[in-house]
């Protein structure tokens, strides 16, 4: 490929990149951030979102997710790869998120890595969206998130 051509389409990913949405960003709570990246998990963002959004909705905290019904959480996910293993995931998690720290998402990364649902990826991601310092990487990867 030449240079001009490269160019070119680097100004249209930037144009593009101005609206797009990542499933971590943009949401009022850390809790949902956290929630929505969990879900974001082999999922593509443009699904993600909607999907998080219909959660949330629902639930509008996280005292209400920990109380959640698992097979109506399981209707809402369902658009979501995986959404049986997530739903779980994210119940289980708000649950722990509740009862050991009291509504509020830890912010060290091996407190982040004990919630289920999150694995090292999701933590970093988290962290970073935080304005934290981590470096979110697919496993034997060399493209970093930041």
């Amino acid at each position: 490929m030449n240079s001009s051509k490269a160019i070119r389409q680097l100004k249209e990913l930037n144009k593009l990149g101005s609206k797009m949405r990542l499933a971590a960003e943009k949401w009022n709570s850390p809790w949902k951030t956290l929630i929505a990246t969990i879900m974001s998990a082999r999922t593509r963002d443009e699904t993600t979102i909607p999907v998080a959004q219909k959660l949330f909705n629902k639930y509008g905290s996280i005292n209400k997710l920990a109380k959640a019904n698992l097979k109506n959480m399981q209707k809402i996910i369902r658009p979501v790869n995986f959404y049986r293993n997530k739903s779980k995931s994210v119940l289980n998690c708000a649950k722990v998120l509740n009862e050991k720290f009291k509504g509020k998402v830890p912010v060290k990364e091996e407190d982040l890595l004990n919630l289920p649902g999150v694995g090292r990826k999701t933590a970093n991601v988290f962290l970073s969206e935080s304005k934290r310092q981590a470096i979110a990487r697919k496993k034997n990867c060399k493209c970093f998130l930041v």
